[in-house]
């Protein structure tokens, strides 16, 4: 697979600056950021005064660590507009989570704010390889989810050719994909996994595509599942991350010529790892919770925002920013299972440890008396199905089941399925876990 190394024309000055330049700029513009929230957005002027803080408090970065924390309830008890720091008719756009587990979170956007998402997306393609002439497939999910139209107006602003799929529609994704020949992909990792799917079940490979890099985001995945789609679409992988509340993609993303994970932006956020459970600020290196400020957000600037993301934060390599580790899970997303924290991606490792399981997986949890129970379902490779026979399936079920026990902790039932029968996103994210417990 070749990797485009990035020319000096193609980094923005910032990109290479000393960790004194960037922390000058993040200090400035912190600063502003602050004090625009104090002045414009009733519920952090309330938040900082309960604290006893005020944005000139503000000194040196570490200060930050005195200010209160924004978590996703504060943005729903704000619902709709209540978080906006400029007069509505300044917003040029509104996003919006889906709102599944209550109000949704909703985010505005000034023209500013739009522009610079743009110029970040397209630094976040250049960095994954991505250069002017080329053509873009953005299947993300069009609409108040940020991903696609994030994407979109990114790709165009690094100069690409955008093919606006989004999501579903697999057969149609695979027909542009070969009549258009783009060479990049932008897509959720197990929408993906659905799009290679389809190019076998048509008999093609998917290797054979004009395909050379996808950008993949919105979810967790893990370096599993990037070997595995690399493997079989014969792609480089480049994590891309971001969080409506936060932005929307384009926050942080990998450079191609390390994958050694996400670069935060960090001249427009600022990122700090967190303990989940103390809220105390931990030292670069150490996991705990991602926490972002943003530093040039006019219309919805956000304080200390929880992202209930759990990862690292590393030292710089490609850029001079730092980076993020891979997103071992959410802390809202962990199961207690039996007393024993687990992740789905724990699982997923597991799965795509044994060469005649795809990367689909489900993992159902539900409760027999006062004990719960989990069954993991998981698919054999379509070119592994009609040589395996009972007593090989019976081998497999055993040797997931016992590498789960040993590795994760927690006792399984494991059913080994045919092709194409768990579930299928056709739209975006991946349905990982189904959770049947009385709440």
């Amino acid at each position: 697979m070749p990797v485009k190394q990035p020319q000096p024309g193609d980094l923005d000055p910032i990109e290479t600056a000393s960790r004194d330049e960037i922390q000058a700029l993040q200090l400035q513009r912190l600063r502003w950021t602050l004090q625009h929230a104090y002045d414009n957005v009733p519920h952090y002027r309330q938040a900082f005064d309960a604290k006893g803080v005020h944005p000139s408090d503000l000194k040196q970065l570490s200060d930050l660590a005195k200010f209160p924390f924004t978590a996703k309830k504060d943005l729903r008890d704000n619902y709709p507009f209540g978080m906006f720091a400029v007069p509505r008719e300044q917003v040029a756009r509104i996003h919006a989570s889906s709102g599944t587990t209550g109000k949704p979170t909703v985010v505005g956007y000034t023209q500013g704010d739009i522009d610079r998402w743009a110029d970040l997306v397209a630094r976040s393609i250049r960095a994954a390889g991505g250069r002017r002439g080329d053509i873009i497939h953005v299947a993300y999910g069009y609409g108040l989810f940020t991903g696609g139209l994030g994407a979109h107006y990114g790709a165009e602003r690094a100069g690409c050719t955008v093919i606006p799929m989004s999501g579903g529609q697999t057969e149609k994704q695979v027909q542009l994909i070969r009549d258009f020949r783009p060479d990049l992909i932008m897509v959720t990792p197990s929408y993906m996994q659905v799009i290679i799917e389809e190019f076998v079940r048509q008999g093609l490979d998917p290797r054979e595509s004009s395909l050379k890099v996808g950008i993949f985001g919105a979810e967790p995945w893990t370096e599993a599942m990037r070997r595995e789609i690399e493997g079989k679409a014969g792609i480089d992988a480049v994590d891309i991350y971001g969080l409506s509340e936060v932005m929307g993609p384009g926050v942080a993303s990998e450079c191609i010529e390390s994958k050694d994970g996400p670069v935060v932006w960090e001249d427009h956020f600022y990122p700090e790892i967190v303990d989940p459970e103390t809220g105390e600020v931990l030292p670069d290196g150490s996991e705990g919770e991602l926490v972002f400020t943003s530093l040039t957000k006019e219309a919805l600037p956000i304080i200390r925002y929880r992202t209930r993301d759990l990862t690292r934060l590393l030292a710089p390599t490609s850029r001079s920013f730092r980076r993020m580790g891979k997103i071992v899970g959410r802390s809202d997303d962990m199961l207690i299972i039996r007393g024993v924290n687990v992740f789905p991606t724990q699982i997923e490792e597991i799965v795509l440890q044994h060469a005649k399981l795809s990367g689909q997986y489900q993992i159902n949890v539900a409760r027999d008396g006062l004990l719960d129970t989990v069954v993991v379902q998981c698919e054999l490779q379509p070119q592994a199905a009609a040589g395996t026979d009972a007593a090989e399936l019976r081998e497999i079920t055993q040797w997931l089941q016992q590498r789960i026990k040993t590795l994760v902790g927690i006792s399984t039932t494991v059913n080994v399925l045919t092709p194409d029968t768990i579930e299928r996103t056709l739209t975006g994210k991946a349905r990982r876990v189904v959770d049947q417990r009385p709440k």
